[in-house]
């Protein structure tokens, strides 16, 4: 399945995700956000905010073909 996948502020300067305006990769279906972050070679714990197709979502969120992901890191005052 196909995910546009952004990432916000620190998490950008990562090499999986030094794109500007997101980037749509290919992932297995029934993928949750957290087999995603896994896979991107993150941490659960370095992700703070969510967001699926622009709303606010948790890390068991099950993934579709065509969803928008966006993670923002935990930042100070977060």
């Amino acid at each position: 399945m196909k995910i546009s996948l952004k990432c916000f502020a620190k998490l950008s300067e990562a090499k999986v995700c030094d794109f500007r305006d997101g980037d749509d990769r290919e992932f297995s279906e029934g993928e949750t956000v957290r087999s995603v972050i896994k896979r991107l070679g993150f941490r659960a714990d370095e992700i703070k905010i969510i967001f699926v197709n622009g709303k606010i979502a948790e890390l068991d969120t099950v993934l579709r073909d065509g969803d928008r992901l966006g993670l923002a890191p935990a930042a100070g005052g977060m």
